[in-house]
């Protein structure tokens, strides 16, 4: 599906729209595993059901662990750490989340389990989280290319105690191994190499506290220790997704609102909100809210000032290499662009009619998006692919625009 932006800059009246967007992905994952482990009924409220969630919560199914869906609330039965299976086949498709959390699940579970995913996913970064799975006990046998997708795990339910992971490429390994540890019913050492930002992490321990676990932390140390007890979780609206639309507000001095998202909020892309408020262009790190530098890119054309987006290499290996899919689709809008190792230098101007190319990566079609509201001509190509996160992007982006005509 192609999807053809209105130009609706110079049309807009300042009347106050609110507009919902699904809850966050990210603790909606976090708190199907964690739920999942309790021994109980967790019952979830404001579930995301994007792709990659509904991918999650299929994958648990194949594991034995029962749940029901009413709209957006979802309860979990949990089995107290010990999964009800011990042979199961099990896909994670795209889900980043669930490629890196169910794993470590597996490897703390007594049984033989066969993971599969897609292409692009075997080609994203894994094996920090293998190897310190190999270290409490799990074994490996790779179907394909070693230390990728697909493969065979063979899980302990006596594992050892402590492993060291390297999170250079990812926080997610960290998150894994911290949530799942509780099924060694003792308490477990995570020693952390490499750095990343932590705000996830930090989302990751909330939840966990939240479900009755203990999480020390020291010195790049993290000792789990507790169980989690099943209980009713209120799942907060995502970010991510609000944060289209106050990069609506900046490029069309619009005064959009999105239900729920709070100041407090736990997840790290609230700064970017509070970016929008003061930023006209400039160098800014945005290593740990990486996600929202698509969004920046997209909108810096109409800053004041050049804007050079640092801290961000990472993001070359997530869904595709983000900052090359800056450079690429700006470049084909005649914007002038610099691509860095760690990120891009932007040049205002105004973008000329182009076709973006997505790369498969939700974010691009969503970000690029936003530079169309300003510039004739913009086509979102493959935009279906916003479905990983949030299908009814496209359509929401409809509704908020003919409020604002």
């Amino acid at each position: 599906m192609d999807y053809a932006v209105k130009n609706i800059y110079g049309k807009t009246n300042t009347n106050k729209v609110s507009v919902s967007v699904p809850g966050s992905k990210s603790i909606t994952a976090r708190a199907m595993l964690i739920s999942a482990i309790a021994k109980g009924q967790s019952i979830l409220y404001g579930v995301q059901f994007s792709d990659d969630c509904a991918t999650f919560l299929e994958c648990l199914k194949d594991l034995g662990i029962e749940s029901e869906v009413n709209g957006t609330t979802l309860k979990i039965n949990g089995c107290g750490g010990r999964l009800p299976v011990k042979k199961a086949h099990i896909n994670v498709g795209s889900a980043g989340t669930a490629a890196r959390f169910i794993p470590a699940l597996l490897a703390f579970s007594d049984g033989e389990f066969t993971v599969d995913s897609s292409e692009q996913m075997k080609k994203r970064p894994v094996e920090p989280l293998i190897k310190a799975l190999e270290q409490i006990g799990a074994k490996f046998t790779f179907l394909e290319k070693e230390n990728s997708f697909p493969f065979i795990i063979k899980g302990t339910s006596k594992p050892n105690l402590q492993a060291e992971v390297d999170i250079t490429n990812s926080s997610q390994f960290l998150s894994a191994l911290l949530i799942s540890s509780v099924c060694a019913k003792k308490p477990f050492n995570v020693k952390v190499v490499g750095s990343h930002g932590l705000d996830y992490v930090n989302i990751t321990l909330n939840i966990m506290w939240s479900f009755g676990v203990n999480v020390k932390e020291g010195e790049g140390e993290y000792t789990v220790s507790g169980k989690y007890s099943a209980k009713k979780y209120d799942i907060e609206p995502d970010v991510s997704a609000a944060s289209y639309f106050y990069a609506m507000n900046k490029i069309l001095g619009t005064n959009i609102q999105v239900r729920g998202v709070m100041p407090h909020s736990m997840q790290g892309d609230i700064r970017f909100i509070e970016l929008l408020k003061n930023f006209n262009g400039g160098k800014i790190d945005m290593h740990e809210f990486s996600d929202q530098a698509l969004t920046l890119s997209a909108i810096a054309p109409y800053l004041d000032s050049p804007t050079e987006i640092c801290g961000i290499e990472h993001t070359r290996k997530q869904e595709c290499d983000r900052i090359n899919a800056i450079a690429v689709n700006l470049k084909a809008m005649g914007v002038k662009c610099e691509e860095r190792p760690d990120g891009v230098i932007i040049y205002p101007s105004q973008p000329k009619p182009a076709h973006v190319q997505t790369f498969g990566d939700h974010r691009v079609a969503m970000s690029f998006a936003l530079t169309g509201l300003r510039a004739d001509g913009i086509v979102i190509k493959d935009a279906e692919v916003c479905s990983k996160t949030f299908k009814e992007y496209f359509t929401v982006l409809d509704e908020v625009t003919s409020k604002l005509i």
